[in-house]
């Protein structure tokens, strides 16, 4: 009998110590399903609405981009056809090795055709065709590259070749693709280009020929918020991928380069981002109230906003934002429409996340602008006398 307590002692001490490292693997699960990482070299998750990285590896670090260099190609192509869609005779001096639309000498297309061509099938023959119909040569193109790409703010970047194929001096870095992509996104053309999963151009010359082009970016079908990208390779840069997506109003870019298992590793970075970031829109267009009105011809008048702000805030402090309403009491006349009234201010943990200006909705003259003409006579005989 003894030995049988014994051994149920000992077994329930197995247990518990079963249990215990049960737990402790469990939340070691937990702590490691919270994070992420990736295979990449270098990698950026950014969010162009706040500005801010969610996640980085080696983001400022020069590397060769390959392909991704066709989103500034592209973006300056399309700002450059909405003055001047030209149309774009093909030459020898265009042709260019690796991937293709195809072009042939003498075929006619337009710039924006040429566009379709880099964002689609990556044609490092329409990047030679943009590029020299646009300034003339490669050069000057990669200096308008180049200029460009100090106004968004890549301080890490120089391109020299408007296809991305590998020279020494053509660099850049994982954050700075993600300034270029959110630049990108602003542009209407380039942002309904970027998402389509195929485009047809119809040529000029030869006038009965259409190519339809299929879209190489494969994230735009495995994951479901995505919203456009480019890809890219060669040997030296491995792959190297650029992509968006939005989800309930929130817009984040995601830069893997050199990165074998690149479109796993957006879908981890999108599920990590959306996961503890939201959108909250605040919102008081909607909101309105009557104040006190003193010297005037009414004694009160209605007060609101026209103001909406979205602002980016962390999924745990989504339900912390406080919003807090500052008014006078009395408004004194005269009052003129659009006069302000008041504030509405959002704050988290203190810190204002917004204000909107509470507005008069009407005008409210004082009782001394609407006398008329004979009170005024009247007032002065009056004093007069």
């Amino acid at each position: 009998m003894g030995d049988t307590m014994k051994h149920m002692g000992i077994m329930k001490r197995i247990f518990a110590a079963i249990t215990a490292c049960l737990v402790i693997f469990s939340s070691a699960v937990c702590a490691n399903a919270a994070e992420v990482s990736v295979g990449a070299q270098t990698a950026v998750l950014y969010c162009p609405d706040n500005e801010q990285v969610f996640f980085s590896k080696n983001p400022n670090k020069k590397m060769r981009p390959a392909s991704t260099t066709k989103l500034m190609t592209a973006l300056l192509t399309l700002e450059y056809a909405a003055e001047d869609n030209k149309q774009v005779k093909f030459t020898r001096e265009m042709i260019a090795e690796g991937s293709s639309m195809y072009l042939k000498v003498g075929e006619v297309v337009t710039l924006r055709d040429l566009a379709a061509g880099l964002m689609m099938c990556s044609g490092n023959d329409a990047a030679n065709a943009a590029a020299i119909s646009i300034d003339g040569s490669l050069e000057k193109f990669s200096d308008r590259m180049n200029k460009r790409a100090e106004e968004i703010g890549m301080k890490n970047t120089h391109f020299v070749t408007p296809s991305g194929l590998d020279d020494d001096d053509h660099y850049t870095t994982a954050y700075d693709l993600a300034l270029l992509m959110s630049a990108a996104l602003k542009n209407d053309e380039f942002r309904k280009l970027t998402c389509e999963r195929s485009d047809t151009v119809n040529f000029i010359k030869p006038k009965n020929k259409v190519v339809t082009y299929s879209n190489h970016n494969r994230l735009l079908s495995m994951y479901g918020y995505c919203i456009g990208g480019k890809t890219g390779y060669t040997m030296a840069a491995g792959r190297c991928l650029v992509t968006a997506a939005q989800k309930d109003g929130l817009t984040l870019v995601s830069v893997t380069l050199n990165d074998r298992n690149d479109w796993n590793d957006h879908i981890a970075l999108y599920d990590y981002g959306f996961e503890r970031y939201m959108m909250k829109c605040l919102d008081d267009t909607d909101f309105y109230t009557d104040v006190g009105a003193v010297g005037g011809e009414y004694d009160k008048i209605t007060v609101g906003s026209n103001d909406v702000t979205n602002v980016v805030v962390s999924s745990e402090d989504y339900d912390r934002v406080e919003r807090s309403i500052y008014m006078d009491n009395f408004l004194y006349a005269p009052i003129r429409e659009g006069d302000v009234a008041g504030k509405v201010l959002y704050t988290l943990d203190d810190k204002v996340l917004a204000e909107h200006k509470l507005v008069s909705m009407s005008k409210n003259n004082s009782l001394k602008e609407n006398k008329s003409l004979w009170d005024f006579i009247k007032g002065i005989f009056n004093n007069a006398l």
